[in-house]
């Protein structure tokens, strides 16, 4: 491996290979065929890069993601890469150039989106080239179970029968055992070597908590933690994305909307805004995200609940990419259940497929309402175990309290019966509470034996209730209609006279707000204030040299390489190379400019001190 290791020094400027790297180069080295799975920010893209650059030929990389290509090549051109893409950005004389550099073999990597690969022009010109290897990203595509499912995936086995010499990795931040399984089916890798690396990212907190006011909430937050930082809001409606985007506007920050609703010109403008600035936040649906290589964004906050435990992972994932601390908050209601699994059910889709994502909807609530560690949740539903909780998410530094609501659930079970299952929750409630309605008096419901019951709960608690019944299983949503609430067999068991006190244990019902993410570390909290003033010169360095290039900051050096440059200082060039994250390329390229800003930031701290 020395010279792959080589090559991660001299070129990427890192002094080590992390999780399973070292051995999948190897294998693609070897041209053995690959697929690996590896949580967002841990390395994947090295993994095929440096056999790219080492194997003869060009390296295929099939990205989904039109949008980001051209950031991606950036980046690799500032390392000295000979990197390009073709997509329909590009007018035919650009393409018919790039095509002209692959058969005169002057790349070292070619971006395109498996629609273009696939066109039986394309295939011939790369049967007259050498390639290296493909590489298929965000290969979770592959899967209709996922939450990403590009149907052109599913076709991406051609490059095996076509190209059956030239190896082929597959990568993915995301997928269970049923879609790992199926991106080895349909991509014919089942003589692939697999690599499978932890789930977990340690430096995102995680916290759930139901909704209240949920922009209220969301607003606290980002005011108590991420004042001026960059961050992600995910909403579930178009509508709700252009109405918080305005919210946040209003408040003082800068937030842009994103949504398939936009002019395509005008999406692609707030990305590229979202990469490029600083503190900025982007208010989005599920639209927005995949391949977002942003290393600083530090948090994602959802204000309904996602479709499923991966949806919800893969989201969160572009929180804290650099591995500094960041921050998963989520605000959610019943009614994002009630509405998730009417979408399912009133979807076209076949009864299987409707099964599996019911399940999914209800692995992500029980997620939600869980009182144990988050995290341990989490990672669990990938098949994986931790031994100890994780100390990092709000339900380990705030544990919940549980008690004996079994009263109370059959309170609400009989109300729900004795209405014929044909009412919401709300309605329910206001008959538990006794509520003076003129459409309960007209139902009759004012004399039903469960009116007034529940007055020992307030409206918020009732609702909590509800919220875990059906995370529990005792209740299920009417689907077809208004999202009345039924009754499940497990339910019957429930309302029996003999049933033992403590059969159902459902978080504490407090009513107090909810407690906020940790405390975290600012951006730079290891540093002293000299070495932080130090740090916030040399990103002001970094945004005019990425201004004049039209280039994200990122992509000049990371939060995390200026913040060892402002803890070393480093004024030669031999010392700047120790810093992580500087090759060769990118000391040439800006080597002196911080080192300058550097040595002028220590001089006038020595004049201060003379002084």
């Amino acid at each position: 491996m020395q010279q792959p290791l080589h090559i991660l020094r001299s070129v990427f400027g890192y002094d080590a290979f992390r999780h399973h790297q070292a051995d999948i180069i190897d294998a693609l080295m070897q041209g053995q065929d690959v697929m690996t799975l590896m949580p967002t920010g841990g390395g994947k893209s090295i993994c095929y890069q440096i056999p790219a650059l080492l194997r003869e030929g060009t390296g295929i990389v099939v990205s989904p993601l039109i949008a980001l290509m051209q950031d991606q090549v950036d980046a690799l051109r500032q390392l000295g890469i000979r990197a390009a893409f073709i997509n329909s950005t590009q007018d035919r004389d650009e393409q018919r150039d790039i095509e002209t550099a692959l058969r005169q073999g002057e790349l070292d990597l070619l971006y395109m989106a498996p629609e273009r690969l696939l066109g039986e022009a394309m295939l011939q010109c790369l049967g007259a080239c050498r390639i290296a290897l493909f590489a298929i990203d965000e290969a979770h595509c592959v899967s209709q179970w996922g939450h990403d499912f590009r149907k052109e995936y599913q076709q991406l086995s051609l490059l095996h029968q076509r190209f059956p010499h030239v190896p082929r990795i597959a990568l993915t931040a995301t997928a269970d055992a049923r879609t790992r399984r199926e991106i080895i089916e349909q991509l014919a890798l089942e003589q692939a070597r697999v690599f499978i690396h932890s789930f977990d990212r340690p430096n995102i907190h995680y916290a759930i908590h139901a909704s209240g006011n949920a922009r209220d909430a969301l607003w606290q937050f980002i005011q108590r933690h991420h004042r001026g930082e960059a961050g992600i809001v995910y909403c579930l409606s178009r509508k709700q994305v252009e109405a918080t985007a305005e919210w946040l506007g209003n408040q003082g920050r800068t937030a842009l909307p994103y949504h398939a609703g936009l002019p395509q010109g005008l999406r692609q403008h707030h990305q590229q805004r979202f990469l490029r600035e600083d503190g900025l936040i982007i208010v989005a649906t599920i639209a927005f995200g995949m391949g977002i290589d942003k290393p600083d964004v530090r948090f994602v906050a959802h204000l309904n609940l996602p479709r499923n435990i991966e949806s919800y992972y893969q989201e969160t994932g572009r929180a804290g990419r650099d591995g500094l601390p960041a921050n998963a908050w989520m605000s959610y209601g019943m009614r994002d259940v009630i509405n998730l699994r009417m979408f399912i059910d009133n979807s076209d889709a076949d009864d299987i497929f409707k099964r599996i994502m019911r399940q999914k909807t209800d692995a992500m609530l029980g997620l939600c309402e869980t009182t144990g560690c988050r995290r341990q949740a989490l990672l669990a539903y990938f098949g994986e175990t931790l031994a100890e909780p994780c100390g990092n998410c709000d339900n380990c530094q705030n544990p919940p309290q549980c008690e004996d609501a079994t009263v109370a659930a059959q309170k609400a079970l009989s109300c729900i019966w004795r209405t014929q299952q044909r009412f919401g929750a709300q309605y329910i409630i206001d008959i538990l509470s006794g509520r003076d309605d003129a459409r309960i008096r007209r139902n009759g419901h004012d004399r039903l034996s469960t009116f007034g019951i529940g007055k020992e709960y307030s409206h918020a608690q009732w609702r909590s209730i509800f919220r875990q019944l059906l995370a529990q299983g005792y209740l299920t949503a009417d689907t077809e209609g208004h999202g009345s609430l039924r009754l499940t067999a497990k339910a019957g068991t429930l309302l029996k006279r003999d049933v033992a006190p403590g059969t159902v244990m459902l978080r504490a019902l407090r009513t107090s707000a909810p407690t906020p993410a940790r405390t975290r570390p600012k951006r730079a909290a290891s540093l002293d204030a000299a070495d932080q003033a130090l740090f916030e010169a040399l990103r002001e360095l970094r945004r005019s040299l990425a201004q004049a290039q039209d280039i994200p900051p990122y992509i000049v050096f990371s939060d995390k390489t200026l913040m060892a440059m402002a803890s070393m200082r480093p004024q030669t060039e031999e010392a700047m190379l120790q810093i992580s994250g500087v090759g060769a390329r990118k000391l040439e390229r800006y080597g002196d400019a911080f080192i300058a800003r550097i040595r002028d930031f220590m001089r006038g701290q020595d004049d201060n001190l003379s002084s």
